[in-house]
């Protein structure tokens, strides 16, 4: 039941829950095709889970995809990085579908 609490902003502890390792922030940032894609790993179970996101401005509007995948890296720096690839091969796969 915690995962869905924090999945829905429901409570749990901060320390442990999304965006504990970076404080909500961007680890990394790179542009791809005309995208911007964020690395947000946070630490879950000890371990650093691969999330991020891939925005784009469409029509004058700011559009965003969240990610989050089931991953886990003991490191910060390897989570970044397969965070960053995640978001590029969305991008090269699905491209601006990716927000419909």
């Amino acid at each position: 039941m915690s995962f869905l609490k924090r999945l829905f902003g429901l409570g749990g502890d901060a320390s442990e829950g999304e965006g504990a390792s970076t404080g909500g922030k961007v680890a990394k940032e790179v542009e791809h095709k005309g995208f911007v894609v964020r690395a947000t790993p946070f630490k879950e179970g000890g371990q650093f889970q691969t999330c991020g996101t891939v925005s784009k401005e469409v029509g004058g509007v700011v559009k965003e995809h969240r990610f989050v995948r089931a991953d886990r890296f003991a490191g910060l720096e390897d989570a970044v990085e397969v965070s960053i690839r995640k978001g590029i091969q969305l991008i090269d796969e699905q491209g601006e579908r990716l927000f419909n």
